[in-house]
């Protein structure tokens, strides 16, 4: 419920203790007679047409919303399909022996040893061929860093 719809029940609240106070009778506690009270106003409440069709409204603020979130999910897929092309453009760019290590180790997801097997060279050269893949790469993609 919104704050208007617990201020207004509050307020209920006061005016039925108000007119029927002539009704309590001093054998149990005020306070439980008031909790009484309350809780048929709210059951009332909860019951009425006025709550049902409001659990079923859907105000204009809560469609701009999913207009808002759709057109930031799909501007956020342009940009990230933006950047996946200029990183594939620089690894195209880079020398074959650096793009063919670089490959294997980030796309295909092989280590030091299974790349240099593949390649036949030591595991050395592997490790330097990626450095200098990547520090060309950080150069040539500075803009997405």
């Amino acid at each position: 419920m919104t704050g208007a719809n617990n201020e207004d029940l509050e307020q209920e609240v006061y005016i039925r203790t108000w007119k029927n106070l002539d009704k309590y009778k001093e054998t149990g506690k005020f306070k439980s007679w008031i909790n009484t009270v309350t809780a048929n106003i709210c059951r009332d409440y909860l019951k009425s047409a006025y709550f049902k069709n409001s659990q079923n409204y859907v105000t204009d603020e809560d469609i701009l919303n999913e207009v808002k979130d759709n057109k930031e999910t799909v501007e956020s897929e342009l940009i990230q399909k933006q950047r996946n092309k200029q990183v594939i453009e620089a690894i195209d760019k880079l020398k074959p022996k650096l793009r063919e290590v670089i490959v294997m180790y980030e796309m295909q997801n092989m280590n030091y040893e299974e790349i240099a097997e593949k390649i036949k060279c030591p595991v050395g050269t592997v490790r330097s061929r990626l450095f200098n893949a990547r520090k060309e790469l950080s150069i040539t993609l500075k803009d997405l860093i």
